[in-house]
Formats: structure tokens, C-alpha cells, sequence
């Protein structure tokens, strides 16, 4: 039997590399994005087999409506995996209203309304597991990172919450708080700043999107028991 994967942000990064782990195996994908939609097409072209299809939606995760639109045609998910998230690089003091309001809605809202959605069928089936994709930020804070630090701080709190809600109905809620990752998110480092970011992580180098992925994977399958948990994955980083 296929399992049925929602994967929020699939067009790149993390959620690229997720979707092709997932589709190692028998899957039915169901990948979203905001606007990357040549990237998307793309990934769902590299991926459809005949042991996986691949459905997509282009369109805002901070949008309930869109949320419903997806669970509505798509139905109920085994997993979903909150991946989409974006990041505004600042002092607090020179951030607009709006950065802070994109940034949490991005990261913060679209989670909540993806959860939402997807609450209804996994309660009904008794079983599900939801993901949530964060950061070591959420914890600790970064520097010149204020808005995206509260937004993952905030899903974790959500993730810990949750997982007391929805373990009476067999449903395991998680969260993954990488360190560095090498994606797009961090192209506003210039080559020197990564290397001494490096230099700080104990394993010397930023994690790939293939090995945060395979951390997805492991999650993913690990005993349902596991939950209200947010597992660091930073190379020892914090």
C-alpha cells in the first residue's frame, strides 16, 4: 500500500530532497509551493513512476482557504510534513510591519492552517503523523533573525501542544529543528561567512538537503510512540 505524503515547500531545498527520498518507495506525493511553479512542474516530472504519482498546488500556505482546497480534492494524508518557511535577514529595528508579518505568516500561519485541514481525516482514521519542519533558531535565537526565530520558536510550542491534542486519536506530532543546511535560504552568506559559520559546527560543514531529508525519513518511520518531540539535527551545532 502507497502512503499518501503532503509535503509543504516542495519546489526546493528541503522539501525537494524530501520528496525524492519519499519517492524511493511506493508514494502517492502531494507537493506544494507558493509561485515556483516551472520548479515544481519539473520535480513532479523527475518523480512521477508507475509506484509513484504526484500531485501539485501552487498557491499561499498562510491561506485557509487553500489549505481546504487541498484536503478537500486530496482527501485524507499519512503525513504531513509543514517544510514551507521563509527568512528576512535584519536588525529588529529596520524591519517593516510587513517582513514580520510575511515571515510569521509564512511559517507560523501556514502550518497551523495546513494542521488544521488535515486534523479532521487523520482523527476520523485514527492515525497520522505530522512533521514540522524548524530550526535550531526556535530555541536559541539568531542574530539579525528575530522574526524568523519567534515564528520557529512558535512552532515548536505548537508542535509540543498538539502532540498532546492528537496522541488520544493515534496521531504522532514532531518536529525537526535543523542547524545549517546547505539550501537557497542561506544565499544571503557570502562564501567567508559560511566557512566561519562552519568553523562553529562541530562537524565542520553545513548539513545537505539529502541528509536533512533522510532526518525526515527516519522521523517519518519511527515508532508512533515518538511524539511532541523537536529533534535536533545540526551537526552538534547546538
Amino acid at each position: 500500500m502507497r502512503s499518501r505524503i503532503l509535503i509543504t515547500g516542495a519546489s526546493r531545498g528541503i522539501g525537494a530532497a524530501a520528496a525524492r527520498r519519499f519517492a524511493r518507495e511506493p508514494a502517492e506525493l502531494i507537493l506544494t509551493c507558493k509561485k515556483s511553479v516551472e520548479a515544481l512542474s519539473a520535480l513532479k516530472e523527475e518523480l512521477t513512476s508507475p509506484s509513484v504519482s504526484v500531485t501539485t498546488y501552487i498557491g499561499d500556505h498562510a491561506d485557509p482557504a487553500f489549505a481546504e482546497r487541498i484536503f478537500r480534492e486530496t482527501g485524507a494524508v499519512d503525513l504531513l510534513i509543514n517544510n514551507a518557511g521563509i527568512s528576512r535577514f535584519s536588525l529588529l529595528q529596520d524591519m517593516t510591519d510587513e517582513d514580520w508579518r510575511t515571515v510569521l505568516s509564512s511559517n507560523l500561519d501556514s502550518a497551523f492552517y495546513m494542521i488544521k485541514a488535515a486534523l479532521p481525516h487523520m482523527i476520523r482514521r485514527k492515525s497520522g503523523r505530522i512533521i514540522n519542519i524548524s530550526s535550531v533558531w526556535g530555541s536559541v535565537g539568531a542574530s539579525m533573525e528575530s522574526a524568523y526565530s519567534a515564528s520557529k520558536g512558535g512552532l515548536d510550542a505548537l508542535t509540543r501542544a498538539l502532540a498532546k491534542e492528537a496522541a488520544p486519536s493515534g496521531i504522532s506530532v514532531n518536529a525537526i529543528a535543523f542547524g545549517c543546511v546547505d539550501t537557497e535560504m542561506n544565499d544571503h552568506l557570502s562564501k567567508e561567512e559560511k566557512e566561519l559559520l562552519s568553523e562553529d559546527i562541530p562537524w565542520g560543514r553545513f548539513a545537505s538537503p539529502e541528509e536533512a531529508a533522510e532526518m525526515i525519513y527516519l522521523c517519518a518511520h519511527a515508532p508512533a510512540y515518538m511524539t511532541g518531540q523537536v529533534i535536533g539535527f545540526s551537526g552538534g551545532w547546538y
